[in-house]
């Protein structure tokens, strides 16, 4: 799946079935269910869905666990806005 074919997903109601886990959380995550995302991440032990659970916490307000989860990840707080790590995130993990 490209950037491009991702982006267009989420203008449907459900997430493409091929999605890995850390994916879908992002795909529900810009559809505004914070708690589904949260879920899809929250016991997932891979560096990729630490950082997604990182992000969300971070997204969330809540700034020490995400420091926590990106510490888990091996990644260090990212500092810009929002919308740059989702970006970042997304294609990092469609490159895989």
């Amino acid at each position: 799946m490209t950037g491009s074919e991702f982006k267009a997903s989420l203008e449907l109601d459900q997430p493409p079935q091929s999605l890995p886990a850390p994916l879908e959380a992002l795909w529900w995550d810009v559809k505004g269910d914070w708690a589904r995302a949260h879920s899809l991440v929250d016991e997932l032990e891979t560096s990729e869905g630490m950082a997604v659970h990182a992000y969300l916490h971070r997204k969330g307000g809540d700034a020490s666990n995400a420091d926590y989860w990106y510490g888990h990840a091996g990644r260090t707080f990212f500092r810009s806005n929002l919308a740059d790590e989702w970006q970042a995130l997304v294609e990092g993990l469609l490159a895989r």
